[in-house]
């Protein structure tokens, strides 16, 4: 069943890039509202083959695979069909072609691992983000949405979520504490951004969105 999304006369309609399982963009529809204001109605990968892919056709949501990942043309025939106002980056793991960010200036946010500018850049995913918290004895990490420019992890910062850094702490440990706040300021960042009618800035707060649907 397609989670098309009104509010009032208007729909948000957002668009998810993925490139692996596509936790993150269950974690967005698990959130969503029946009676909300958002409209996932697009999912685009580089990968087949990747679990965010077969979650958006359990959903009956459309995909978009993307042969050539750099070709811009391609990205905005696909957005333009489904009138996508938010292209949300969810574990997409290459450059968005300039053509698209220009197009989509300010209207495109990605979610990632780390407390930027820390630990981000070209190859700064996965596991190789915690593995340098890690190792540079960082007391504290987290997640941080930003809106997406020509670079990686180098937009403005629209917020942040923490978790401390335990002593015992490995990878896989860190890793699975900062997802549980992805998940959490995902959706939340989606959610005001579909307030304004475009990516804001805002503060998270744990307690509050915890209870609160989209």
């Amino acid at each position: 069943m397609s989670r098309v999304i009104t509010f009032g006369a208007v729909s948000f309609h957002v668009a998810v890039a993925a490139s692996g399982r596509g936790s993150n963009l269950d974690a967005l529809l698990r959130a969503l509202d029946p009676d909300g204001p958002i409209s996932v109605d697009l999912v685009l990968s580089n990968r087949g083959d990747a679990g965010a892919v077969a979650l958006a056709r359990v959903h009956g949501i459309a995909t978009a695979i993307l042969g050539d990942a750099d070709d811009g043309l391609a990205w905005l025939s696909a957005l333009a069909m489904r009138r996508i106002d938010l292209l949300v980056l969810a574990g997409y793991l290459k450059l968005i072609p300039p053509a698209v960010v220009q197009a989509y200036q300010g209207r495109i946010i990605n979610i990632h691992p780390s407390l930027l500018p820390r630990h981000g850049g070209p190859g700064m995913y996965g596991r190789r983000v915690h593995e340098a918290v890690l190792a540079d004895r960082n007391k504290e990490s987290g997640a941080t949405v930003h809106l997406v420019t020509e670079e990686y992890d180098c937009g403005p910062v629209l917020a942040q979520a923490r978790v401390p850094v335990l002593p015992e702490d490995s990878a896989e440990t860190l890793a699975a504490r900062v997802l549980a706040m992805e998940h959490r300021l995902l959706p939340e960042a989606v959610r005001q951004a579909a307030k304004a009618g475009q990516p804001v800035s805002f503060e998270f707060d744990w307690a509050e969105t915890a209870s609160r649907e989209l």
